[in-house]
């Protein structure tokens, strides 16, 4: 039996229209139109297409948003002002911060100044915080989005056995969390874990986010496995080696249109709901 094929590109399209009535149903309700702000730092030019995907999502919604540009020299103290600009701003409703900035700025003090009710791509350590233990904050985008799409495709969590590949603050370590949070038992795998291939066999899901093209064999991975792969490189590659899983699976991600788009959705969905507090206040 074919695997099912976790398509996030269609459902994010479909979420889109129920944002989009949630945003004139906040509008009618006497509400702001939400605003996410967006900030660039330097010139990356995949940066800066990922930024333009997220301000193209918010005007499909109805949305607004800022963008905030700054130049490659820029030093963690401008950025932070820039920050501070913005949580002091009634009418933005969320912050993103595009991931990396260049070397000279320090990434985490940023990330940490985002107010947490504006900090709807799930950055913050207080956020993380308070995800993990299971209290009220927006979760990290990409994890957030993954869990919508299992939620979505009705994948069983609880008692499952899933391995995470990779261990960023934004990605490995959030998915993990929330993973916990819907009682799956998790095991996390990073560049220095011993017999990685050996943890993947046992994984009823599978979750690639170690940011290394096909690093994980599609032979590490057992028949009627749930795969999920967080990772995109050029050539439509991610980081879970394809070759036969279709065939012997029970689900995939494709790679492009799977994590991606749950991500960007993730993301504005958090916003509106940020929005939707700020009225409800």
């Amino acid at each position: 039996m074919p695997a099912l094929i976790l398509d996030g590109k269609a459902l994010a399209k479909s979420r889109e229209q129920q944002l989009a009535a949630a945003v004139d149903k906040l509008i009618a309700a006497g509400g702001s139109k939400p605003i996410l702000a967006t900030i660039l730092v330097g010139d990356d030019p995949a940066s800066a297409t990922y930024v333009q995907m997220k301000v193209n999502a918010c005007a499909r919604i109805g949305m607004e948003s800022i963008k905030v540009t700054l130049p490659q020299s820029t030093t963690t103290e401008q950025l932070l002002a820039e920050v501070e600009k913005l949580n002091s701003n009634p009418d933005v409703h969320g912050i993103l911060l595009q991931h990396p900035v260049p070397a000279q700025i320090d990434e985490r003090a940023c990330f940490d100044a985002i107010a947490l009710e504006k900090d709807v791509d799930g950055v913050t350590t207080q956020g993380f915080g308070r995800m993990a233990m299971g209290e009220k904050a927006f979760g990290s985008a990409t994890p957030a989005g993954i869990m919508t799409t299992l939620k979505h495709y009705d994948i069983q969590m609880e008692g499952k056995h899933a391995v995470v590949v990779g261990r960023s603050p934004i990605l490995g370590k959030p998915m993990a969390a929330m993973l916990l949070n819907a009682n799956a038992t998790v095991t996390i795998c990073h560049s220095r874990s011993a017999n990685i291939a050996e943890e993947i066999a046992r994984a009823d899901i599978v979750i690639g986010a170690v940011g290394k093209p096909e690093l994980i064999k599609a032979d590490w991975i057992k028949d009627g496995a749930v795969v999920v792969d967080a990772g995109y490189h050029p050539g439509g590659i991610g980081d879970i080696e394809k070759t036969g899983l279709e065939s012997r699976v029970a689900a995939l991600t494709p790679v492009p249109g799977g994590v991606g788009p749950m991500t960007i959705n993730a993301l504005i969905s958090q916003t509106v709901e940020s929005a939707q507090i700020t009225l409800a206040k």
